[in-house]
Formats: structure tokens, C-alpha cells, sequence
């Protein structure tokens, strides 16, 4: 089977966790020993966050005083792909002796009138209270919005059109390479009037794009792993369950946070829709038996997995 797998910031920083390079390369051979029985059976495409990253790269960015202005978020975005896509390639080959693996760097197509350039949702970076966030604002031509009892910027979200290298990343899997790319979600790139490449300052939802992605590569499944074990119905209510085995239409139905498990469902339920192919949200650790049929939420078009042709 051809899999895209979508790794959470939660596999290279855990929880409460410093993001201090050490950790997070423990963090990452950690995630690499579960990927690897993956990677031995199957066509393997690896994304991953870098939610965490960005923040402490943009905050050496704005506290440098030698920069008359801190680097904008595409530039910050390719730091981070080409950093936690080192760690990424290393551990694999480390795990793979003998087979061919790649860390790209990658750019994602928007679309320069998305909606979400006129409305900023995206929190990145650090908290400040009001003043000091009004004041950034007003030097660097920032959006701030409140976060609870603090203030931090916001950025756009568009939605992802295409990873603009997938032809690439298609001939690399052929080819039996084991690829990572698209790290938090794709460098978001858009076609200026004569028709080149900019980037632009935004943050696409890297499980978002890992949908795109695996739709254009012909994936027979995209998993999209975290470090909760299923998606709950009616989480934190009395009425709480995990949901196994559903479809698109009974994961729409359901009501879950924007900011969390939102996207991941927008994710899955995309993919199953416009394919026909199986999805699933799960925990890192179990991979395997997610693709297996007996871990994770597993979302398919009758609810059903594994296939008979998949055994």
C-alpha cells in the first residue's frame, strides 16, 4: 500500500516539554521506531508539524537586534522543514539501513483571494499582554487577538490547493524512496499576476494539507496520528465514547473544536469522500495496528476495514 503519514507536533514536543533540540531528536527516533514496521511493508510519505518551531524561531527572530525586521513566516516555515527534516532523514536511514530516504523542502499552493487573508484566525508565537502586543502590532503590522487572559498574533490559514512539487515527491516513491515533506503543512506559496511564486505570511493546517497530498499521490490510506487513541462523540460530556469504525457523513455530524480535532476530521473525512480510500486518527504508537484495523478512528466510506485486498 502507497501511506501518507501525518505526524502531530506532539511526536517531536511533548506536552509541558522545552523545545530544546535534544528532546525533540529523542522525540523524533521515537516516532521513527514506530514508522519503521511501516516503512518495511509499505510506500511511505511522512509529514509532520512544526507548530512548536515556529514559535521559538520567530521569537529569535523578533528579539534579534541585529534584523531591522524579524523574517517573515514562509522563511521561518522553510527553517523549520529543513531542521526537523534533518532529524526526520538521519533517524530513518539510522532505522532503514539500506533503503533510500529523502527530506524535502516543499511549497504549498493557496489561493492569493482565500477568504482567510481577510480574517487572521491562526495563533503563532509567544503571548504578551495588551500593550506589548499593540505595540508589536503597530512596529511590525501585526493582527493580535486575545488568547484567554493574553494577547498573541494572528496569522491566515488558507486552505491548501497543491503541493507544488508532488510530481516529484510521486517519482521519488516510485522509485522506492521513503519521503518526508510538507513539513507544517507546506511553505504557502501563491501565483502572483504573472503567474511566479511568492510566499506569503500564513500558516496552512499541516493535516489539511497531508490530505491534498495524499489524494494527488493515489494513497491507499492517510494516517493522521496524535497522542489521543480515537476520536471521542460527545467529547466531555456524560455521554462520551470512542468512535472505532465511522464514515465521513456520521464524522461530520458530530461536533468537535476548530482549534484541535477539527481540522484532523476535515482531514480524514475529505480524503475518504474524494477517494473512496481509507483514513484514520490515532495514536503514533499504533500505528501499525491503525492501519491494521483494530487502533485509531478508521474512516471509510461503509465504515468497514480492513479490505479483503488489503490483507
Amino acid at each position: 500500500m502507497r501511506v501518507v503519514v501525518a505526524l502531530g507536533g506532539n511526536a517531536l514536543v511533548k506536552r509541558g516539554e522545552t523545545p530544546d533540540a535534544e528532546p525533540q531528536r529523542r522525540n523524533v527516533d521515537r516516532a521513527v521506531r514506530a514508522l519503521a514496521p511501516l516503512a518495511e511493508r509499505h510506500e511511505l510519505i511522512v509529514t509532520h508539524g512544526n507548530g512548536p518551531q515556529v514559535g521559538v524561531l520567530s521569537l529569535e527572530s523578533v528579539n534579534d537586534p541585529n534584523l531591522t525586521r524579524p523574517y517573515p513566516l514562509d522563511t521561518i516555515g522553510a527553517e523549520t522543514q529543513g531542521m526537523i527534516g534533518y532529524w526526520m532523514l538521519q533517524a530513518l536511514q539510522n532505522a532503514l539501513p539500506g533503503r533510500q530516504v529523502m527530506a524535502m523542502i516543499n511549497q504549498t499552493l493557496v489561493s492569493a483571494v482565500d477568504p482567510a487573508f481577510e480574517n487572521p484566525t491562526k495563533f503563532v508565537g509567544q503571548v504578551y499582554d495588551r500593550e506589548e502586543a499593540e505595540k508589536l502590532a503597530a512596529e511590525y503590522g501585526w493582527t493580535v487577538r486575545q488568547d484567554g487572559d493574553r494577547w498573541r498574533r494572528v496569522v491566515p490559514s488558507p486552505r491548501p490547493q497543491r503541493v507544488i512539487e508532488t510530481r516529484l515527491i510521486r517519482e521519488l516513491v516510485r522509485l522506492g524512496t521513503v519521503v518526508v515533506c510538507a513539513g507544517g503543512g507546506g511553505i504557502p506559496v501563491f501565483r502572483n499576476d504573472v503567474g511566479r511564486l511568492e510566499g506569503v505570511e500564513a500558516v496552512i493546517d499541516k493535516d489539511l494539507t497531508a490530505s491534498v497530498l495524499a489524494e494527488s499521490m493515489d494513497a491507499d490510506a492517510l494516517l493522521i496520528l496524535t497522542d489521543v487513541p480515537r476520536v471521542m462523540r460527545h467529547y466531555g460530556t456524560p455521554e462520551q465514547e470512542e468512535i472505532t469504525h465511522t464514515t465521513p457523513h456520521e464524522l461530520r455530524a458530530q461536533d468537535f473544536p476548530a482549534g484541535s480535532m477539527g481540522p484532523k476530521v476535515e482531514a480524514v473525512a475529505g480524503f475518504v469522500e474524494r477517494t473512496g480510500d481509507m483514513a484514520a486518527i490515532g495514536m503514533l504508537d499504533q500505528c501499525v495496528q491503525i492501519l491494521e484495523g483494530t487502533a485509531g478512528t478508521i474512516v471509510t466510506p461503509n465504515a468497514t476495514w480492513p479490505l479483503a485486498s488489503t490483507l
